[in-house]
């Protein structure tokens, strides 16, 4: 519907019916007005499968909803680095949502891993803020191609669900410009998703809800969204200040209560009634964008989708360790299966995103009737409780194989929407249990169900390390064809996998103190800290092994000095050198060699995944812009590029930089100086008007007329120091040390004169 007819319908609307637009009439559906023909737009939760409830309607999952296909969550899809991939799953996302008459879904959620511990981090992509947005943006891009909405959240810094409906997230400009808006700025700008949800907890004392600046200012004005913002269930608290903001629609249903606060304020003058008609045609505008193209002919196929899910799930597996190439295991071979999760996956995560799945496939499922498998259940449904007969039993059956594979993870109990896990590690019980089977079995792998980094007091005991992740419900069959070699894995940690939880640049901090969680690491989160600090971990960002090897040369850059509005393009060459088809995620960080301000040593910007065939070589590009060497400048509130030299580091993982070269960058931008008397000489020296004022200054006798030729003179005062003395001194120091040859009057007259 063009804008002037949705103009001349809500021309026609009551105070009360725009009013009852801006909230939902139940638990997922838009308002309609059955008067003038306007229609309900049901939203659903994702982000990776179809949470469509029929009948009692819930936001946790704690009802029944209809059967459909559960994806691998965000923790792994981000793993898979591969962009088209992913946005072919958000084209089958969107088809199931047409074939259900969904019109949003609610996804993808891209808030940034700052802690191991939140609960959430399962339905998150990552520490890295360029990956999450690049990610989010392929998912977006692939459900929007459908004509069905989605809903990038949650907007903004919602990085703990340990008090989320109240906590103030306390965050500097900088580091919210450079972290965590980022992560949703590319995929806004650049795949306009038709919702932004907002989250529920203050953002610097104000609720996202309520922050103007954030939901209009930023997103709007900045980012050029022109979807309408919802909030997350239940994150309404102020029902017009929040419609000033920019919150357009509340859900779920108020029952009347909100849409009454704003009819109030209409009629009593304390709201522009333009204010609401501009909420209502957001909401509109998106209704009938799904009204208008709905297709009656797509069909919610689950068995077809469900090999599209083990398709994702190949990629989103991790391969994190095999000593002696242990890896692949060979099909013939008597192995050992151990561990519940090797017949009942932990696939998802708890609460609303929880897919009620057609189907589920266990690696048990695939290899049960081959004969050579045997399986042990290693530990029961007590998850933390170690039950002796089952070691034993697994034990025993490990003693007798050639190799032992263990499925272990984290339970539901450990890790939820919800709550906040209160350490990183793992089941004592599953523990014990890697441990016992390890001193038996010299070959033994374990693979990891998780959401999140878990310590791994036993990785030196065992040759192999796979990482599945939460991979949907066709995991099993994933991870047996990797384990067997039909499969060569390819996917690449998204997080840092630190020792032990103490590492974690946030862990001080965490939770906050009551209401007030302050992000005292700033812009130093995952690698960014870790590799700043030289820090050792267990794996790194970016890191995943592969059954082949990867050979990278001839990097090229396309200039030597460029400005900072110039582009640069970077070139490598990756080949594959070994006996294997496989793909290599080949990633691009960049190093400001000399920096004012505190910098991260490195940070990605750019990663690009190419499937090579044993000896084949291609060409990966790469081009750089502005921001690639910008920080953000709270000086000027904008992203500023300092001249001088940057490197440029190509490598398979952030601590595995193979090729670099270096590039220097002009700025075209002076930013604003002033000067006072409190400026240090060396700070004055820097520009070059001011050392041109001051260097007849400089000349004079600073220290009074002391004896410098003595050798006492000479041992107590080294150039060194007068040098380092003279740097650090500020302006007015003149009046103390030019023996009453320098004024007041004279240095104001100078920074009169500088400051002009």
């Amino acid at each position: 519907m063009t804008r002037e007819k949705l103009q001349e319908l809500i021309g026609k609307m009551t105070l009360e019916e725009k009013a009852s637009l801006c909230s939902g009439a139940d638990f997922w559906h838009t308002e309609s007005v059955e008067r003038l023909g306007i229609p309900a737009m049901m939203v659903s939760d994702g982000p990776h499968g179809l949470r469509k409830q029929d009948q009692e309607a819930d936001h946790l999952g704690v009802n029944d909803s209809i059967k459909a296909v559960c994806f691998p969550a965000g923790c792994g899809t981000a793993a898979s680095f591969n962009r088209e991939l992913i946005t072919g799953m958000g084209e089958v996302l969107g088809e199931e949502c047409q074939a259900e008459g969904v019109g949003v879904i609610l996804g993808p959620a891209v808030n940034i891993k700052r802690s191991p511990l939140c609960g959430r981090n399962f339905e998150y992509y990552s520490e890295d803020p360029m990956v999450a947005s690049e990610m989010a943006g392929a998912l977006i891009k692939g459900v929007q191609s459908k004509n069905v909405g989605t809903s990038i959240k949650h907007f903004l810094a919602n990085n703990q669900e340990t008090r989320r409906m109240s906590s103030s997230s306390e965050v500097d400009e900088r580091t919210l410009r450079e972290i965590y808006l980022a992560a949703f700025e590319g995929a806004v700008s650049s795949q306009k998703p038709w919702t932004v949800m907002c989250s529920y907890n203050k953002i610097n004392g104000t609720y996202a809800a309520e922050h103007k600046e954030a939901l209009t200012d930023i997103l709007r004005g900045e980012w050029g969204f022109d979807g309408f913002v919802v909030s997350d269930w239940g994150a309404v608290n102020n029902r017009v200040p929040d419609l000033e903001a920019g919150l357009d629609l509340e859900m779920p249903a108020s029952g009347g209560i909100n849409d009454e606060q704003i009819v109030d304020a209409v009629k009593e003058g304390r709201l522009e009634e333009s204010v609401l008609d501009r909420a209502v045609e957001r909401i509109l505008n998106i209704v009938y964008r799904f009204q208008e193209n709905r297709n009656d002919s797509a069909v919610f196929d689950r068995d077809k989708d469900h090999e599209y899910a083990k398709k994702v799930a190949e990629e989103t597996i991790v391969l994190l360790k095999n000593e002696d190439g242990l890896l692949p295991l060979s099909e013939k071979e008597e192995i050992a299966f151990i561990g519940k999760y090797a017949r009942q996956p932990r696939f998802q995560g708890g609460g609303s995103s929880h897919i009620n799945s057609h189907k589920v496939t266990g690696a048990w499922d695939v290899v049960k009737d081959w004969g050579n498998i045997t399986f042990a259940e290693g530990y029961g449904d007590q998850e933390d409780v170690t039950d002796e007969a089952l070691i034993a039993e697994a034990v025993e059956k490990a003693g007798k194989a050639k190799a032992a594979v263990i499925f272990a993870g984290l339970p539901d109990a450990f890790e939820s929407e919800g709550f906040d896990r209160s350490h990183m590690g793992m089941p004592n019980c599953q523990n014990e249990l890697i441990n016992r089977v390890a001193a038996v079995q010299p070959n033994t792998i374990v693979v990891l169900h998780n959401g999140s980094p878990v310590e791994m007091p036993w990785a030196d005991q065992v040759k192999g390390i796979v990482e599945a992740y939460l991979s949907g419900q066709a995991v099993g069959a994933a991870v047996v064809d990797i384990l067997f070699g039909k499969v060569n894995p390819s996917a690449k940690l998204p997080e840092t996998f630190p020792y032990k939880l103490e590492d974690n640049p946030s862990y001080l901090y965490y939770l906050g103190e009551g209401d007030k969680v302050e992000y005292r690491e700033g812009v130093f989160v995952g690698y960014r800290y870790y590799d700043t600090k030289k820090m050792d971990v267990r794996f790194p960002f970016g890191y995943g092994l592969s059954y082949t090897t990867f050979a990278y040369s001839n990097l090229k850059l396309s200039a030597a000095q460029i400005k900072d509005t110039d582009t640069l393009t970077v070139s490598v060459d990756v080949t594959n050198t070994g006996s294997m088809a496989g793909k290599e995620v080949v990633q691009l960080y960049v190093s400001d060699v000399e920096s004012t301000v505190i910098r991260p040593v490195k940070e990605l910007k750019g990663f690009d995944k190419v499937d090579l065939q044993p000896g084949e070589t291609k060409t990966v590009t790469f081009t750089l812009g502005k921001r690639a060497f910008a920080y953000w400048n709270t000086q000027i509130h904008d992203w500023h590029v300092e001249s001088g030299e940057f490197r440029i580091l190509v490598g398979k993982s952030s601590r595995d930089i193979q090729l670099e070269e270096t590039v220097t960058v002009e700025s075209t931008v002076k930013l604003p100086v002033h000067f006072t008397l409190d400026s240090t000489f060396g700070d004055l020296m820097q520009d070059k008007k001011a050392r041109e004022i001051l260097e007849p200054m400089m000349k004079l006798d600073m220290v009074g007329g002391q004896e410098e030729d003595s050798d006492v003179a000479a041992s107590a005062i080294s150039s060194e120091m007068m040098e380092a003395m003279m740097k650090y001194m500020p302006l007015r120091g003149v009046l103390s040390f030019s023996s009453g040859k320098v004024s007041l009057e004279q240095l104001q007259g100078l920074l009169d004169q500088l400051n002009a």
